[in-house]
């Protein structure tokens, strides 16, 4: 594995592999990597003749600093992690590498309620930041696909939406959440949780695959309050629990008005915030 910290470093190495006709795919991450960042890579692998995977903890997505300051970082561990995976090349710059100050970085594009819905409601700034480095690292890499997990489902419309309002021809390939085995979704944010809590956060899962299994048999207003019911009887404070149009993030009130549904939801247990989400319907 190759480990590039510089961006003309990085594009000059890609260059020469893309005129020998070779499909690059990219995995975006902010690091602190776990068995879901390495399906991403897998993914990649098996579709790509080149992978490279960023670490980039992008501050400007952040809006609290503190948050910041606290977010894992471990890039020993995680190049390990990155060669075991037959990761092709690992691109971890600074942030002058990746917001250098001559250069205008800053997105305008229109995203309606697509970034103020949902996380979008509690996170001030963060997608707008998200698009941000997302698409700066788009231009450095050139990838022909970029590969991103189900469990930020609100961040993957996002980005489906930049690249079509962006014109670009890189495909996004969303993949599947991978959950631990009593079914908490993998994050980086898991290794925050206490034991106790770490066991009781199944209490997602649980909540979602219920909402599924009475999806048409009851209202969805009923699912919903059940599930925070569930939450908050299991330590979680709940932001939202929510049952959208997969493709607008629109809240619903009746699950025959569109094709496609997904469960989102987003609780504190303790200090550790977790998010989660289920297609129930559709794709």
């Amino acid at each position: 594995m190759y480990i590039f910290k510089k961006v003309a470093d990085l594009q000059e190495y890609l260059a020469l592999k893309r005129q020998k006709g070779l499909k690059i795919g990219f995995v975006p991450t902010m690091g602190a990597l776990h068995e879901g960042h390495i399906s991403l890579i897998e993914a990649s692998n098996e579709s790509s003749d080149i992978t490279v995977c960023s670490i980039f903890v992008n501050p400007t997505q952040f809006d609290n600093t503190e948050d910041l300051q606290k977010y894992t970082r471990n890039l020993p561990k995680d190049a390990e992690m990155l060669g075991m995976a037959q990761t092709d090349i690992l691109f971890a710059p600074s942030v002058q590498e990746i917001y250098p100050p001559n250069l205008v970085t800053e997105i305008h594009l229109e995203f309606g309620q697509l970034t103020k819905v949902l996380e979008g409601k509690f996170r001030t700034g963060h997608f707008e930041g998200m698009v941000q480095v997302v698409s700066r690292l788009l231009d450095i890499v050139e990838p022909d696909s970029i590969y991103m997990g189900q469990k930020d489902f609100q961040q993957t419309a996002i980005v489906k939406s930049m690249l079509q309002q962006q014109r670009r021809t890189v495909s996004l390939v969303t993949c599947p959440i991978i959950r631990e085995d009593h079914g908490l979704a993998m994050s980086s944010r898991n290794t925050r949780l206490a034991d106790t809590d770490r066991q009781n956060a199944k209490a997602i899962y649980e909540a979602l695959l219920e909402a599924k299994s009475q999806l048409g048999k009851v209202s969805i207003a009923d699912i919903k309050r059940k599930a925070l019911v569930e939450l908050e009887a299991a330590g979680f404070r709940s932001e939202y629990f929510e049952i959208v149009d997969g493709d607008s993030l629109a809240s619903l009130t009746n699950e025959s008005d569109v094709p496609f549904i997904v469960a989102c939801v987003a609780a504190y247990m303790g200090e550790v915030r977790l998010i989660d989400n289920m297609i129930l319907k559709g794709r």
